[in-house]
C-alpha cells in the first residue's frame, strides 16, 4: 500500500516521526487482510479482537515531508491463534528501505483471553492464498 508523508507526520527535522512507523504498520496490516477478505471491523462484531503482542522496527533511512512511502505486508508466521507479519517500507520514487520491521498479534475474545482463529481466516492467510485470490 502507498502512503503519502504529510508534515504532521513529521518531527521538527522534517523526518517522518518514528513511531508514525507503528501506525503505519496497522494499516498495511488491515489493508492485508481486507484484500483477502478479511474485516477486521467484522471480526470485532464477531468476538475477536487482535492484540500486538511484539513489534520490531529497523530504521535504515529517513523519510520525509512529500515522501511518498510503499509498504510491502506478509504473514511471515501464522498459528490457531496468532500471527506475525512482516513489513518493508520503501521510499516509492527511488526503492531505498526506509523501515523493516514486524509485529505479532493475538486473537482474544475482547476480554484478553486468547482464542482459536476462524478456520476460514487461518485458510485466507496461509501461503499461496495470494495466488488463489489474484488467478481466480
Amino acid at each position: 500500500m502507498e502512503i503519502k508523508i504529510y508534515y504532521e507526520d513529521t518531527d521538527c527535522g522534517g523526518v517522518v516521526y518514528y513511531a508514525n512507523y507503528l501506525k503505519y504498520f496497522e494499516r498495511a496490516r488491515t489493508h492485508y487482510l481486507e484484500e483477502r477478505g478479511v474485516s477486521v471491523a467484522g471480526l470485532m462484531n464477531e468476538g475477536t479482537v487482535f492484540v500486538v503482542v511484539r513489534a520490531e522496527l529497523d530504521y535504515r533511512s529517513p523519510a520525509r515531508y512529500g515522501d511518498t512511502l510503499l509498504i510491502n505486508t506478509v504473514v511471515s508466521d501464522l498459528s490457531v491463534a496468532s500471527m506475525t507479519f512482516t513489513h518493508v517500507v520503501k521510499e516509492k520514487a527511488s526503492g531505498r528501505v526506509i523501515v523493516e520491521g514486524s509485529a505479532r498479534l493475538a486473537a482474544t475474545d475482547g476480554s484478553g483471553k486468547v482464542k482459536r482463529l476462524d478456520k476460514a481466516v487461518v485458510a485466507a492467510l496461509q501461503p499461496g492464498a495470494d495466488k488463489e485470490l489474484w488467478n481466480g
